[in-house]
């Protein structure tokens, strides 16, 4: 059994064939799906998402791609929404500096307003953090003592992940595992614990080898699976079993 923890299929380019993608991932074995709100449309969108499905669960939050546009009433939504039995965090949320779609005073404040919503409902976090490493540890440092959450997309060194993992978060590794030039992130996940370890698609971004150039679908996870295991010279079902378990102990899913 399978637990992808990060998925956004409520995109519109699942938009003609969602049941069916849902569906395929459910018969390979991913029998746990965390879909991510990004905005307060997609926020919206993966708690109904996780109302039709039983095995689906929602987390709600804004991507600091629109962090310029998040207003007090979107706060006040977002807090609505969490309080939905079906929603297991606050995300994703976070730092981009890599697009800096929205400018980066801004994103931070509505990262560390996020955590403040996290706090106040007792929910773990799903972090988004690209080229922002000190800046995304800063906050966590100051703002999320206490919480605990998900780095998705885990793309720093070894020393950040030990310093991340000491703060309480699980790392979360999807298909860029998989590409030829991540010699350097196949060595974090070599060296942390199998037990601090959580697998995702991200789609319909990010997706694996051996399917490069395809949207991204939940079945997909298996493949990342798959490489944790032949890295770590341990049998997939370990991962799978694994990771499943980190995700029941940090979502309660």
């Amino acid at each position: 059994m399978f637990t992808d923890t990060h998925a956004h299929l409520d995109f519109d380019r699942f938009d003609g064939d969602r049941d069916e993608v849902i569906q395929a991932a459910y018969d390979a074995g991913v029998k746990r799906i965390v879909n991510i709100g990004a905005d307060m449309e997609s926020s919206r969108n993966s708690v109904n998402l996780a109302k039709k499905y039983d095995f689906i669960y929602a987390a709600v939050g804004v991507h600091p791609h629109d962090a310029k546009g998040i207003s007090e009433d979107d706060y006040n939504e977002l807090s609505k929404l969490a309080q939905n039995e079906k929603v297991v965090a606050i995300g994703e949320i976070g730092l981009d500096y890599y697009y800096d779609n929205s400018p980066r005073k801004e994103q931070q404040e509505a990262f560390k307003k996020q955590l403040k919503l996290a706090r106040e409902l007792n929910l773990p976090i799903v972090i988004h953090s690209r080229d922002a490493k000190e800046d995304t540890l800063a906050i966590l440092e100051e703002h999320a003592k206490g919480l605990e959450g998900i780095i998705h997309c885990y793309a720093y060194d070894l020393a950040t992940a030990k310093r991340l993992i000491d703060m309480g978060f699980y790392l979360a590794f999807g298909g860029v595992i998989t590409f030829n030039n991540a010699k350097d992130l196949r060595e974090v996940v070599k060296e942390i614990a199998l037990d601090k370890i959580l697998i995702e698609t991200d789609a319909p971004y990010l997706t694996p080898a051996p399917h490069r150039g395809k949207r991204n679908e939940s079945k997909f996870v298996i493949h990342v699976a798959e490489k944790i295991a032949e890295i770590k010279g341990i049998d997939v079902a370990e991962v799978a079993e694994k990771t499943t378990e980190n995700a029941k102990d940090l979502l309660g899913i």
